[in-house]
């Protein structure tokens, strides 16, 4: 887990206890485990970077800047070797390279995201944003185009992709004359 102003823990679930304790430079946004490596990508939007941890020796081995901080939600396309992030200002989408952290692609995206998911069986690229919008990205090689810009409801930021059963939950605030609601999406082929 990612806390304070710069760690990230391994918490061992059968005793509560911590079993690494890692210092960072600034508080971890977000981070991914990579399952074709054994690195963990962790976002530092304050720090400007990206770190990369070794998940076995249990440090940290780079650190790739970024320069734009504030760049919160993160996913792995491991298929592609790519690391994606979404920034909130200007709303943009950027790509890089899991290996060393060069920029791949940066492209305009839809605004204040804080969810971003890989969907890996159709090649595509899942945006969750408060101005009210899921933005899906076609991947074509280092191609990325945007298929669609579904309006959801302003607020409604956080999701969840499930891949084994399909389906994309975006989290509705509640608003005048609405309840609160979960919105469940199908992709399509």
């Amino acid at each position: 887990m990612g806390y304070g102003s710069g760690g990230l823990a391994e918490i061992d679930p059968a005793t509560n206890g911590k079993v690494l304790d890692l210092p960072l430079p600034a508080h971890p946004e977000g981070f991914q485990l990579a399952r074709s490596v054994r690195r963990i990508f962790v976002n530092l939007p304050k720090a400007r970077m990206i770190a990369v941890i070794d998940r076995f020796a249990g440090k940290q081995v780079a650190s790739w800047p970024v320069d734009n901080e504030s760049f919160f939600p993160m996913a792995l396309d491991e298929q592609s070797g790519r690391i994606l992030v979404a920034f909130r200002n200007p709303a943009r989408l950027g790509v890089f390279s899991m290996q060393d952290g060069s920029n791949i692609a940066t492209f305009d995206a839809c605004g204040d995201s804080d969810d971003l998911f890989v969907d890996a069986k159709r090649h595509r690229i899942y945006q969750s944003c408060g101005d009210g919008h899921v933005d899906v990205f076609e991947v074509d090689g280092d191609a990325y185009r945007r298929s669609a810009h579904i309006q959801t409801i302003s607020g409604g930021r956080t999701a969840l992709f499930v891949p084994e059963i399909d389906r994309l939950f975006v989290a509705a605030r509640a608003n005048p004359g609405e309840p609160a609601a979960i919105w469940i999406f199908r992709p399509t082929p």
